[in-house]
């Protein structure tokens, strides 16, 4: 597929990590790997999202180059670390308001790590799996929207250089038609360094560790969940299991037909 000779899409795409791809050692508190996408109409994301984080730091921080991660809220480090109780809670509920207020659309893979290691006879690395199940639900996607001819860019973080060119091989592979799809896939791998300030991939890592709690802990509060499970990319019948939010190998592969 020549990439050069696709108009480019209506849509960009940014995807984040939670928890680690290790099967050897897996932590028992937070069993799955989490890999979430976040899909932004491009102009909406110019217009709207981009300048609404950038105000909500400025009002918070006085400026806005702090790069916001789910952890350092959580953990209260980083910027976070010297912020009084009552200015960070205004800070997540504005947050919290603000995605809630976006207009995204989430996908979300997530890999119960014990079971994919008692049924995978070889070895298996997590993170290529996630994201090649993630590929293949962002194709259904795109295609809903009349983006399958289209260009359409994904952003992920560095995560150093081996794992980087592994991605990369994986990737390319999975486009090239080697997918349960069986179809070429019209995407562009676009790697960005942890340190860049992309409000995309701020709300892929805010969401991906919500998603991976709803499962590991879902009788426990996740106001974060609450907002994100509207995000999730649904079916005709209103279903977001196996569409939008993808445990794997949780529950059975459900066709979606073939687009």
């Amino acid at each position: 597929m020549n990439h050069f000779e696709l108009e480019h899409s209506d849509y960009i795409v940014y995807v984040d990590e939670s928890g680690d791809h290790s099967l050897t050692s897996i932590d028992e508190q937070y069993p799955v790997f989490v890999l979430s996408f976040c899909i932004f109409q491009k102009h909406h994301y110019s217009h709207v999202i981009t300048p609404a984080l950038r105000m909500l730091k400025f009002d918070t921080f006085g400026h806005d180059m702090v790069v916001l991660h789910e952890q350092d809220i959580r953990k209260k480090t980083g910027a976070f670390h010297m912020m009084g109780k009552e200015r960070r809670e205004i800070f997540i509920d504005d947050l919290t308001t603000l995605i809630a207020e976006a207009d995204f659309t989430l996908l979300a893979t997530i890999i119960d790590k014990y079971k994919l290691k008692k049924e995978k006879t070889k070895e298996t690395h997590v993170y290529h799996l996630a994201m090649e199940l993630g590929l293949e639900k962002l194709y259904y996607f795109l295609h809903s929207r009349g983006q399958q001819n289209r260009l359409t860019h994904i952003i992920c973080e560095a995560r150093g250089r081996t794992e980087d060119q592994a991605l990369a091989v994986v990737f390319s592979r999975v486009c090239s038609g080697d997918n349960n799809l069986k179809k070429l896939l019209p995407f562009e791998l676009v790697i960005s360094d942890k340190k860049t300030n992309s409000e995309g991939l701020q709300f892929a890592d805010l969401a991906a560790r919500p998603l991976g709690l709803s499962v590991v802990r879902p009788d426990q509060p996740n106001r974060a969940f609450q907002i994100l499970q509207h995000k999730l990319h649904k079916n005709d019948g209103g279903e977001a299991a196996g569409h939008g939010f993808h445990l794997y190998p949780l529950e059975s592969e459900k066709p979606q037909g073939n687009p």
